[in-house]
């Protein structure tokens, strides 16, 4: 099994969502994080006044999938969150060794 975590773009979650859907994969972790990298923030105009926003919103979605479906997960979040400009995002996947449910203590696949 394999955890592919998305850092996005907010405005892309619903098509990053709906092509996911679309492919068969269920079950998605959402959170509102705030980061940089090439893009190192953006200055913004508040009443005449220029600042500087360091750490820029973004969402990170986290799936937990089998390792087949990896590269078309991959594959969908990139076609669905790509707008071609600095700040797009990033695609980690990392293993993961073991799944519970705590609800019915089903364990691995059967718990996804």
């Amino acid at each position: 099994m394999k955890k592919v975590e998305a850092i996005i773009r907010p405005f892309k979650l619903d098509g990053v969502k709906i092509a996911l859907v679309n492919a068969g994969i269920v079950g998605m972790t959402v959170s509102e994080v705030r980061g940089f990298g090439r893009q190192k923030g953006q200055t913004e105009r508040y009443r005449g006044s220029e600042y500087t926003v360091e750490f820029l919103q973004k969402l990170k979605i986290e799936i937990v999938i089998e390792d087949d479906q990896v590269d078309t997960v991959v594959d969908k979040v990139i076609s669905a969150a790509r707008t071609g400009e600095i700040g797009d995002g990033k695609i980690f996947i990392s293993p993961v060794d073991k799944i519970v449910r705590i609800r019915t203590g089903e364990s691995n696949m059967e718990a996804l």
